[in-house]
């Protein structure tokens, strides 16, 4: 709930996430706050809108049980002593921030990622499994499951677990068995339309897991690669659940058309007004190291969504000496928001009081908002990591449906912001040329 004392504007989401505004003209988009709720909520859910993240949490808590099996069948089957993530983007971003905030795969000790295409980072990764590729089981997680850089990896590692068991002295049909045993795939459900589900098929690999329909990559913090990876690195089932149920909450509390209870549509219009009022440099940073992981996926999802690389995304205190020199130089205008994790430890003290320079400096220099999440012991509660993703995800549509208002300007039939259409440009490069000849060979084992 909403509570206004001078320059200073409360909301309350109880869902383990709750701020505090400074110095902003949002609230004058309140006005719009029915016309933009009315037209996520006829988009929201529709094919071909990429709005299906918007009950993905509701969807996924029927599923819980299936995910957790197959964790464990995977784990049991080879007894390998990791699980690499073998995707790029949002396939690996969601992972890697959920598995952080909540506390998980603390020093590598359970999940590995390779996303690379180059021999230094791949013999690094080898490095990490003692150059046996049997170490590990690989989640290859990719919508068409065509994906140049996963599918390099994918093939290269393949190779390498058949030429292993090979050279324990098992059959070429013993091998390929084997090696099955260490893949479980995460791409679109119908074979005809992901290579990798036809491999995953025709191979026997472990179970169904989907990269739903319409939930981009940077949206899909709570798709199945995200799920599954959390189960295996240990996350209590009881704990998966609470998350899932405290994003639909906030999912349900971002439908609302109540200014006072929608904050991410509050959160969306405070980014909205600075940049009408011309501010078009803005800062969000993140207190704490479980946030190291949350600057790439919410960079990720600045760049896709808002299109746009005029904002900073950090993690504090590493970068504040050496960007506040910019931020707090009258000559520069920004928009500034932090997100802390509440704290309740050894060091709440000082925390709370660099929280506070920090706060006193931005709401100073400019608009600001602070974003507090509940924690618990290495993490956020599994209430604030649900509610964190879900009102990032809102809050980006609702940015550019708020432009739109304000401008009087028709919407797209889908909207630029869940859509990545520029992407294309590199990606065509990577395929045959003109004259018949590759750029590049996707997955080709050397």
């Amino acid at each position: 709930m909403v509570s206004a004392m001078l320059s200073e504007t409360r909301y309350n989401t109880k869902c383990g996430l709750s701020a505090v505004f400074y110095n902003s003209e949002f609230s004058k988009f309140s006005n719009y706050i029915n016309a933009a709720v009315e037209e996520f909520k006829s988009r929201a859910n529709k094919p071909g809108q990429f709005l299906n993240w918007v009950d993905l949490p509701k969807n996924q808590l029927t599923r819980i049980d299936d995910i957790y099996s197959m964790a464990s069948k995977l784990k049991s089957q080879t007894s390998a002593q990791y699980l690499t993530v073998l995707g790029i983007g949002g396939s690996k971003h969601t992972v890697e921030n959920m598995l952080s905030i909540n506390g998980l795969n603390i020093g590598n000790r359970e999940i590995l990622f390779y996303s690379d295409i180059d021999s230094a980072s791949f013999n690094r990764y080898l490095y990490l499994l003692g150059n046996d590729v049997t170490k590990s089981n690989y989640l290859v997680a990719s919508k068409s499951g065509s994906t140049f850089e996963t599918k390099d990896g994918f093939l290269r590692i393949k190779k390498m677990l058949e030429d292993a068991y090979l050279a324990k002295g098992l059959t070429e049909a013993e091998a390929k068995l084997k090696t099955s045993l260490h893949f479980i795939a995460v791409t679109d459900k119908n074979s005809e339309k992901s290579e990798l589900r036809r491999i995953s098929n025709s191979e026997n690999w472990l179970g169904d897991l989907y990269i739903h329909d319409d939930v981009g990559g940077r949206f899909s913090a709570l798709d199945d690669h995200a799920l599954f990876t959390l189960a295996y690195a240990g996350m209590p089932k009881s704990s998966m659940e609470e998350m899932l149920k405290s994003a639909q909450q906030i999912s349900e509390l971002s439908l609302s058309s109540d200014f006072n209870f929608n904050l991410a549509y509050a959160e969306a219009a405070f980014w909205a007004a600075e940049r009408i009022k011309g501010v078009y440099s803005s800062v969000h940073q993140y207190l704490g190291s479980m946030f190291d992981c949350t600057v790439n996926w919410h960079s990720q999802m600045q760049n896709e969504s808002v299109k746009d690389t005029s904002k900073q995304i950090a993690k504090v205190p590493d970068a504040m000496h050496h960007s506040s020199e910019a931020h707090f130089n009258p000559d520069n205008k920004f928009a500034f928001a932090l997100t802390v994790p509440t704290d309740n430890g050894i060091a709440s003290e000082n925390t709370e009081g660099y929280i506070s320079a920090l706060s006193k400096s931005y709401s100073v220099s400019g608009s600001y908002f602070c974003e507090y999440l509940e924690t618990e012991k290495m993490s956020l509660t599994p209430a604030a990591a649900g509610a964190m993703v879900q009102i990032r995800a809102f809050a980006t549509v609702y940015q550019e449906i708020i432009m739109g208002l304000y401008n009087s300007k028709a919407l797209p039939d889908v909207l630029s912001s869940v859509l990545q259409p520029h992407v294309e440009f590199y990606k065509k490069n990577l395929k045959p040329q003109s004259d018949g000849k590759d750029v590049v060979v996707a997955g080709r084992i050397s």
